[in-house]
């Protein structure tokens, strides 16, 4: 059974940064794609970046791109976000999310993905 463990956020004013961390556990992260998505209330959650395990190639959402940075440690079975920059509207929980199979169809989408982590709160203020 795969287990997702987040941490790392917080309380944090505009323009700080942050690290989120995912320790996996229960399989290695270094065959699959994993994925960041976050969630406010009365939303749905929505893609934040992920990662290709055969290149470390990444994707991001628009609204994250050039702030944000997703990497991992193998060695670590660990997963990060790095989050710079950061502005009000990046408060919600963020969530780790890994899918069942290596090959999936789909990067960004959260339907690929049948694992998730309890998630951690980030709150951005002005």
């Amino acid at each position: 059974q795969v287990q997702l463990v987040e941490s790392g956020g917080g309380s944090v004013q505009v323009g700080d940064s942050l690290r989120l961390s995912c320790a996996a556990s229960g399989r290695s992260i270094s065959k699959y794609a994993m994925a960041w998505f976050r969630q406010t209330p009365g939303k749905e959650r929505e893609f934040v970046s992920a990662i290709v395990w055969i290149n470390d190639y990444a994707y991001y959402a628009d609204s994250v791109k050039g702030r944000f940075n997703i990497s991992r440690d193998t060695e670590k079975n660990t997963l990060y976000l790095q989050m710079n920059d950061l502005k009000p509207e990046d408060t919600a929980v963020y969530y780790c999310a890994a899918p069942e199979r290596s090959s999936i169809m789909s990067m960004t989408s959260r339907d690929e993905y049948v694992y998730w982590g309890q998630g951690t709160q980030v709150t951005v203020s002005s």
